[in-house]
């Protein structure tokens, strides 16, 4: 097939007109969306899109795990080509994660309106459910439902902190569809991103063209101790779980450096119980993440994250368990759909680079069942998963042509 005409433009106004409208739905305090999977803000923002996938034409398909398919028709019984990401958010998340690939995907079908354009493949713009993972671990649970990964009752039975179950707040906010999960056919997906990391603006490119994903382990680590005085209780006569926390985080650090280059690990969630002023923690549960496109790095991380987090209970005198919470491998996307993409690139002049994604994304599971890319753009300083995250309006319309251009190309344009 030709390639489509490099006069095809999206409305980039229109676009950023689009994100700024849904972050006005769940604000943060600082500028930035507190928009949380299956909350009532995750509802609103879940309506505003549907209706602007009505106004565009398009029919709404929703499945038992609310994962949200809007169809644009192809003009022949072809399998559909996907465009993905997700619209809920961190607690304290920026307004473009996953919000611009999903509504980069409704511009991409806003704009074939305009300009009249058939495509022989249907195109599906998708919202995944929980692919931030804040509220209901692991991440990416509803398109890992539907590749396969994970089974409906697993993901149901997850709970937040509070204790409420997702298939509960699933049913409570009105989003249980009617579709089997997995159920749908896919001729390819694209997710369009940002980047949520510093290289592409250090290197002055526009786009990067996402050729792998790193693989990542999240391991709950519940270290227990026992409740004491803080003033009153001797420093040998302590059992302190906390104290337990603060040498396996530094240990965390130190095996993601030994790991260098293309590894990373941190802590990000921490409970300490009973978390009060003058009480030497009894209980402490926190998350370790750690991640690299290297299987054999991944694996040997998180044997030794292990290893030190019994060690150091041992030397404490500490109950220690760890529980797997999250978990894929190293992610190579299809090479046939990183040519079109990086085609696009280059065919509309865009600064472009091949670029491994440091984070976790609806991507990942599902090029597990169907051919899959990545799209990236720039953030500004690579800030992302904060309400401070920034990226331009020429960035976002940029991402977006190399989408439609890319789309087309596999879709296939009649006439």
């Amino acid at each position: 097939m030709a390639a489509p005409g490099e006069n095809l433009r999206i409305n980039g106004a229109r676009l950023w007109d689009s994100l700024d409208q849904m972050a006005q739905i769940g604000p943060g305090v600082a500028g930035g969306n507190n928009r949380q999977t299956l909350t009532d803000a995750d509802s609103e923002g879940r309506h505003l899109f549907a209706r602007w996938c009505a106004e565009a034409g398009m029919t709404m398909g929703v499945d038992t795990m609310g994962n949200m398919f809007a169809t644009r028709a192809g003009t022949e019984d072809l399998d559909p080509v996907y465009i993905g990401s997700h619209l809920d958010t961190q607690p304290t998340g920026g307004r473009y994660d996953g919000v611009l690939g999903v509504l980069g995907g409704l511009e991409v079908v806003r704009t074939l309106n305009d300009l009249g354009v058939k495509t022989r493949h249907p195109i599906v713009v998708t919202n995944w459910t929980n692919e931030e993972g804040a509220r209901f671990a692991p991440a990416m649970l509803a398109s890992g439902v539907f590749a396969g990964l994970h089974t409906q009752d697993y993901a149901y039975a997850r709970r937040d902190p509070k204790g409420l179950a997702f298939g509960d707040e699933l049913a409570r906010v009105g989003w249980v569809g009617t579709e089997v999960v997995g159920a749908r056919r896919i001729h390819a997906m694209f997710e369009l991103h940002i980047e949520q990391g510093p290289i592409l603006e250090a290197e002055g490119k526009t786009i990067g063209v996402v050729t792998h994903g790193q693989g990542l382990w999240w391991l709950e680590i519940t270290l227990t101790g026992r409740d004491a005085h803080t003033g009153s209780t001797p420093m040998n006569m302590r059992v302190n779980a906390g104290l337990g926390m603060a040498r396996v985080v530094e240990r965390v650090h130190q095996i993601a450096m030994a790991h260098q280059p293309g590894a990373v690990g941190a802590v990000g969630q921490v409970f300490v119980f009973p978390n009060s002023r003058n009480v030497i923690p009894g209980k402490v549960v926190f998350t370790v993440d750690i991640r690299s496109p290297d299987q054999a790095k991944l694996d040997a991380m998180k044997a030794e994250v292990s290893r030190a987090a019994f060690a150091v209970a041992a030397e404490l005198g500490l109950g220690c368990a760890i529980e797997d919470v999250g978990h894929f491998d190293p992610v190579t996307f299809d090479p046939a759909l990183v040519q079109v993409v990086r085609s696009a690139a280059e065919r509309l002049g865009h600064p472009h680079m091949d670029i491994i994604s440091g984070a976790g994304h609806d991507a990942c599971w599902i090029n597990r069942v169907a051919p899959t890319v990545m799209v990236m753009c720039p953030c500004v300083g690579g800030l992302s998963h904060n309400e401070g995250e920034e990226i331009s309006e020429a960035w976002a319309a940029a991402g977006a042509d190399v989408l439609l251009h890319a789309v087309l190309d596999v879709a296939g344009v009649v006439g």
